[in-house]
């Protein structure tokens, strides 16, 4: 006998930034099932009187609009595209058209954003720079969250889907007005299941891809029949799955195996290629867990189906606080590949630390590998989702400004990620100009506060091994996944490079490989990742290598009591709830920005002895 399973408190959540917009009452001039969800959320968004007529329309019905004319004039010679849209405002008309359904719903969020900005004519042409904008989800079927900060699973409970998709719907409904169009969660035994959540999904333009783990010999003719059949289930019982999610997978070559298997249907398998093996020993300084990826990979550039995406993360390791560029990003020429960023804050504060990192993605989207930049050569940006059941989505109220920018820099990635922050807060709460400015400023910088308190200089994992929060300076340094700080009482940093170590930068194309071989031309934010220098070696910022670590840490600290401060004196402005959930949350974060600033300080004076320039206290 089946079991109900019932999601907790399915009605009561946060609205995010769809709880404060308005708009006046428009007619739709389209047809179809995104036509119709754009008719329920006019039908559900809030009244404004506006003496402005507002008009949504596909291009086919152009001619419905008075302002025919000056959109035929706006539209590209290459059309919109499937998901592109223009808004045309000429006095008291205004027109939002769209080749299909897609767009017109984008352009639907897009007209929900700003019109209450909208005060004069403007023409406007939007199109998504990346065609395929994912959230990956890490619920388990028992619905537990893997790397979840913020309750348990929307989607699952007890081996179940939840009975109860109200939720599932509203979270659609959020990602689709920040542009995502594609979500991958786990496979259920129950294809039935997956086609309801998939439904939910549909009526607002996000495809549903399956993750899955592959482990086998892809030559193995009962394990190509296995996938061949689970393959044609899952288009069975869901015709427009994206395709598969492989978020552990090896051999590498078991991607062309699934991708075969997908082809038949137009799905693509989405291969996480980490490259790690835990075969490190952290006595030998010649393996490195920074080359593995690439190690892996790029022998097989171009050996892959034309349906099969590597998925790379931002770094060569594990979405620390500061890494470079992972290399797979600028070496990878045959091969389709997507980015992958993290937002749930892993190793950023887990939603307990206010840690805004819209400056971080998109110093990534831009950063140049020469030639075009990474959002230019990518053909899909994957977010590891924040999400869970608590009733404000992420745990941290202001968390939900990381799914925020993650949305609308995957759409835009020139966007800037301040001024997104003001789109979010003016959106989310219902303040003042000069109370939203504040808020802004306060979590604006907020990731390079995070930086300043807990890794310097690149040095990434001093984090407790089984919770990856809060410092243990050694915690991962003998671990069979790598060395990371090599720190003796004459210096710090691990040699990375060609002359004298690992060789990983020589997995860089020039200029950037020179640039990080020498450790006077090495950005000092990422010094000690590429290098193993004095503590008396002095930055380009004119410090030595200990004086900054010392600096930053007090700073850090310093920085987020300001933080508090500013925060208590606009906190009354706020509703109960909000100032309940933010405040204890900003103590907490003191509290921890205590111990890493006097932990990691603490240490390196121990090992070097040299005391801080400024007289500060460090515990000894």
């Amino acid at each position: 006998m089946a079991v109900e399973v019932v999601s907790r408190d399915p009605i009561t959540f946060d609205q995010c930034w769809l709880g404060t917009q308005r708009l006046p009452e428009a007619t739709v001039h389209a047809s179809g099932a995104l036509a119709q969800t754009i008719k329920a959320e006019l039908r559900q968004t809030r009244g404004i009187r506006n003496d402005v007529e507002v008009a949504l329309c596909i291009l086919s019905r152009l001619r419905e609009s008075p302002l025919w004319p000056e959109a035929e004039t706006a539209l590209p010679a290459d059309g919109l595209g499937d998901e592109g849209f223009m808004v045309v405002r000429r006095g008291n008309q205004l027109l939002v058209a769209a080749e299909g359904g897609r767009g017109l719903l984008y352009g639907y969020f897009y007209l929900l954003r700003y019109f209450e900005w909208m005060t004069a004519d403007f023409t406007v042409v939007e199109r998504p720079a990346v065609p395929i904008r994912m959230l990956d989800h890490w619920d388990d079927l028992t619905g537990s969250v893997q790397r979840g900060y913020s309750g348990g699973s929307i989607f699952f409970r007890d081996g179940r889907v939840v009975t109860d998709l109200t939720r599932v719907r509203a979270y659609a409904r959020l990602l689709a007005s920040i542009g995502i169009n594609a979500v991958a969660f786990k496979l259920t035994d129950d294809l039935s299941d997956l086609a309801r959540l998939a439904a939910v999904f549909r009526e607002y333009g996000i495809a549903v891809s399956l993750s899955v783990e592959f482990a086998a010999d892809p030559s193995d003719q009962q394990v190509v029949r296995r996938w061949l059949a689970a393959a044609g289930r899952a288009y069975d019982a869901v015709p427009d799955l994206g395709g598969f999610v492989v978020h552990a997978g090896h051999p590498a070559e078991g991607a062309n195996l699934l991708a075969r298997a997908l082809a038949p249907y137009g799905g693509k398998v989405f291969w996480r290629c980490s490259g790690v093996d835990g075969r490190q020993d952290w006595r030998d300084r010649r393996t490195d867990r920074a080359r593995a990826a690439y190690d892996q990979f790029i022998p097989l550039d171009g050996r892959f189906e034309k349906n099969v995406m590597l998925v790379v993360k931002h770094g060569p390791m594990d979405f620390q606080v500061r890494e470079p560029i992972s290399p797979l990003l600028g070496e990878l020429q045959e091969t389709a590949f997507a980015l992958e960023l993290q937002v749930t804050q892993e190793y950023t504060g887990q939603q307990k630390d206010l840690c805004y990192l819209g400056p971080w993605w998109r110093e990534i989207l831009q950063f140049d590998l020469p030639g075009p930049v990474v959002a230019e050569r990518t053909d899909a940006i994957v977010g590891i989702s924040n999400v869970g059941d608590d009733p404000n989505w992420t745990g941290h109220k202001l968390a939900q400004s990381n799914l925020y920018a993650f949305g609308r820099l995957a759409w835009d990635p020139a966007a800037d990620p301040i001024s997104l922050l003001h789109e979010w807060a003016a959106a989310t709460f219902a303040m003042d100009d000069r109370t939203r400015g504040e808020l802004v400023s306060i979590m604006a910088d907020s990731w390079r506060t995070y930086e300043r308190y807990t890794a310097p200089l690149g040095v990434g994992f001093m984090v407790a091994p089984t919770t990856h929060y809060g410092p243990n300076v050694n915690g991962y340094e003998y671990s069979a996944w790598g060395t990371y700080h090599f720190a003796d009482r004459h210096g710090v940093g691990v040699d990375r490079t060609v002359a004298t170590g690992s060789g990983f930068t020589g997995q860089y194309p020039e200029p950037l490989a020179s640039r990080y071989e020498n450790p006077y031309t090495c950005p000092d934010e990422l010094l000690l990742f590429f290098h193993h220098v004095p503590y008396d070696h002095v930055l380009q910022n004119g410090r030595t290598v200990l004086q900054h670590i010392y600096d930053t840490h007090f700073q850090g600290y310093d920085e987020v009591a300001a933080m508090i401060d500013r925060w208590k004196a606009i906190a009354d402005r706020f509703e109960p709830a909000v100032r309940e959930n933010i405040t204890p949350r900003f103590e907490a974060q003191l509290a921890n920005a205590r111990e890493w600033r006097d932990q990691v300080n603490t240490f390196f004076y121990r090992l070097s002895g040299i005391p801080d320039a400024e007289g500060r206290l460090i515990y000894r």
